[in-house]
């Protein structure tokens, strides 16, 4: 099987390049190596020269808040290139994972929301993405979109990492409180998606739309104090005590673009489905505050 994945660099598509070696023949890009999602007519000269039997989208414009002063480039990247992808993957006969966020929901309420619930995306981010999902359902390839939130990994920078260096530097810090989600690591999505793609080609009935998030949740506040008090122990030059992380408002907090309070995601669907385990979020924290310690 060969599979074409893109946006090699990113978090996610790190660490895929590590968990779809075992899949099959991997092609991987990235913007320099000719994967420009501005310029999808070359892009998609590239897709055809390699004939993948999968194309893995790793790609994305993720700055939220840029995209609110840039919606063009964020439409183009995240919803209108990724639709010609789809298009093609059908052309082809090829299959297409690609990724989504929880960002596509209003954030309202305090349920989990499951794969059915009705969408209101707050920002421009939120809605690129959901106009991705629509395309590419509406193109009739074979897919995978797998919907996520918080994302980290020990490459590249992240809350945990921002965190650690402001408590070095700071005796008091104050996070918001009032969004709750799951911090889901790189590598789960990397694994989960090696674990999907191979049981989907086999049962094409096991396509369409997932939640693919880590176990449990937590606020920003909180996932701060876990990181600072677990640095804690490992003699890390901490500054900040625990009861210095004080919680605040998302309104305390303004910024270009609105983010959902409630990002709580049902997996109960993925999970199932696909016989498989999401770990609590603390796991992974845990895993990859040990690797960049």
């Amino acid at each position: 099987m060969k599979i074409l994945l893109l946006g090699k660099g990113g978090q996610v598509g790190w660490e895929l390049q590590r968990s779809l070696a075992v899949a099959g023949e991997i092609v991987a890009m990235d913007h320099d190596d000719g994967a420009d999602f501005t310029q999808p007519e070359a892009l998609l000269a590239r897709v055809r020269s390699i004939a993948p039997q999968v194309i893995v989208n790793a790609a994305a414009h993720t700055a939220v808040d840029k995209a609110e002063s840039e919606p063009e480039l964020a439409r183009q990247i995240n919803a209108r290139t990724p639709a010609l992808l789809a298009i093609e993957a059908k052309r082809m006969g090829a299959m297409l994972v690609h990724y989504s966020t929880d960002y596509v929901f209003d954030g309202s309420g305090s349920h989990a929301r499951d794969e059915e619930a009705p969408i209101g995306p707050l920002s421009v981010y939120g809605a690129t993405k959901a106009e991705a999902e629509d395309a590419i359902r509406a193109s009739g390839c074979q897919h995978l979109i797998l919907r996520t939130s918080w994302v980290y990994g020990a490459r590249g920078g992240n809350f945990a990492k921002t965190m650690l260096r402001l408590a070095a530097e700071r005796e008091q810090l104050k996070v918001i409180a009032d969004q709750i989600g799951a911090p889901t690591g790189a590598d789960l999505l990397a694994d989960l998606t090696v674990h999907m793609l191979r049981a989907a080609r086999v049962n094409p009935a096991l396509t369409g739309t997932y939640h693919a998030v880590a176990g449990g949740e937590t606020s920003w506040h909180n996932y701060a104090r876990f990181v600072i008090e677990f640095a804690r122990t490992r003699d890390s030059l901490i500054k900040v005590a625990a009861e210095q992380v004080l919680p605040i408002p998302t309104s305390d907090y303004p910024t270009p673009a609105r983010r959902p309070l409630n990002s709580r995601l049902s997996t109960d669907k993925l999970q199932q489905r696909f016989g498989l385990r999401l770990p609590g979020w603390q796991q992974g924290v845990e895993r990859m505050l040990n690797e960049i310690l």
